[in-house]
């Protein structure tokens, strides 16, 4: 049955969400442009801190995702034909991950409680706003945890169990759910956190971040006069 689960979750699942994400932001797109924005709540209550908080998170879900991203799918023989050995590699890791991962909780902290807890805020948001936010923060605590447990290995074992599972799958290899089975189940909650995120995208305001304002860098300036 573990074996079934594991399968499931970590060889299926991958494909499951990644074609829900691709596949329902795109009919998003095409059917339900209106509802394609971030949907700020700025206006509602914009003190200071609400400003430092944004960036912080923003800044900080950025570098962890791209940190993630070349992380994991970066081949073993491109950092180790520099004299960079899995373990020093995870060390970097998970220094890296530990400063960007407390920038993001810090910001992060903040706009949950303050969706959660400011009364026009909570009441301009929909069901969907509150899951997203409070599952992104899980998927941070869940990250942060992973560092005291990669404390206990630090000969890089385990990471490249993790980035040959990332690789088989991007590569379609049948199998690649096996490099994880044994690994630490708060890896496998974060993985499947993750896999949950990427599901839920298309149906939350997450999919402004496929927006970029690259027309407003280089439109003319827009000239407002009072009446």
């Amino acid at each position: 049955m573990e074996t079934y689960i594991n399968q499931l979750i970590f060889g299926v699942g991958p494909y499951l969400a990644g074609t829900i994400f691709l596949l329902g932001s795109f009919l998003r797109y095409e059917r339900g442009q209106y509802t394609w924005r971030a949907m700020s709540s700025q206006t509602l209550s914009n003190p200071p801190a609400f400003r430092w908080a944004s960036i912080a998170f923003h800044v900080g879900i950025l570098l962890l995702f791209f940190g993630h991203l070349f992380g994991l799918l970066t081949p073993t023989v491109v950092y180790t034909s520099v004299g960079l050995s899995p373990g020093a590699k995870q060390i970097m890791a998970m220094v890296a991950g530990g400063l960007f991962g407390l920038l993001c909780f810090v910001g992060l902290t903040y706009l949950v409680f303050r969706r959660l807890f400011n009364a026009r805020v909570r009441a301009n948001s929909s069901s969907m706003d509150t899951f997203i936010i409070c599952l992104i923060y899980l998927q941070l605590i869940t990250g942060l945890s992973t560092l005291f447990v990669s404390m206990d290995h630090l000969d890089g074992a385990v990471m490249l169990d993790l980035a040959h599972w990332a690789q088989g799958i991007v590569t379609f290899q049948a199998g690649a759910w096996q490099y994880i089975v044994d690994v630490h189940w708060i890896y496998k909650l974060h993985i499947f956190l993750g896999l949950l995120m990427f599901t839920a995208f298309p149906f939350s305001r997450l999919v402004h971040i496929w927006s970029w304002p690259v027309e407003y860098v280089a439109r003319r300036y827009q000239i407002v006069r009072p009446q």
